[in-house]
C-alpha cells in the first residue's frame, strides 16, 4: 500500500532522546555514523544518512523525563512557521496532547511538539527565515 502526504509536511527526521550522549554516540559510531569532534559536549547532534533524513540526539538532563515518553520521535518538515502554528492548533484542538507549545528555537526553526495517540513525540518544525544562517 503506497500513501502520499498533502504537500504541508515531509518527513525529514527521526530523533533521538539520551541520558548519555556519550555513550549513545559511540554507539553509532561503531555502526559507521560520523558525527563532528567534541559532538559529545553539544547540546543537539545531528547525522544525514544517505538519501537526506536526518537522525538527530538530544540529550536529557538528569532527573528530567525525556519529551514524548522517551522514545524515538518522528520530525516533519512544514512548509513554513505559519504551518508549525497551524498544524499544532489542528492537532491538539483535536484531542492530541501538547508535548512542547510552538516556539522559535534558538537554532533557527519554528518549533513544536505532539504526542501521537501512543505518546511518541512528533516534532513539527519550518526553518525561521528571519535568522541569518538558519538551518534549514
Amino acid at each position: 500500500m503506497s500513501t502520499q502526504t498533502s504537500g504541508r509536511v515531509r518527513f525529514d527526521a527521526l530523533g533521538i532522546t539520551t541520558t548519555d550522549l556519550a555513550a549513545s554516540l559511540a554507539f553509532y559510531r561503531r555502526l559507521g555514523l560520523e558525527f563532528p569532534e567534541d559532538a559529545e559536549k553539544a547540546p543537539h547532534v545531528e547525522a544525514v544518512l544517505p538519501g537526506g533524513t536526518r537522525l538527530m540526539w538530544d540529550p536529557v538532563p538528569d532527573g528530567e523525563a525525556a519529551p514524548g515518553g522517551g522514545g524515538p520521535q518522528l520530525a516533519f518538515r512544514c512548509d513554513s512557521p505559519a504551518v508549525v502554528d497551524a498544524l499544532y492548533a489542528e492537532l491538539t484542538e483535536a484531542g492530541h496532547r501538547s508535548v512542547t507549545p510552538p516556539w522559535d528555537a534558538v537554532w533557527g526553526q519554528r518549533y513544536a511538539v505532539v504526542a501521537d495517540p501512543d505518546g511518541n513525540g512528533v516534532d513539527l518544525f519550518a526553518p525561521l527565515d528571519t535568522i541569518p544562517g538558519a538551518v534549514g
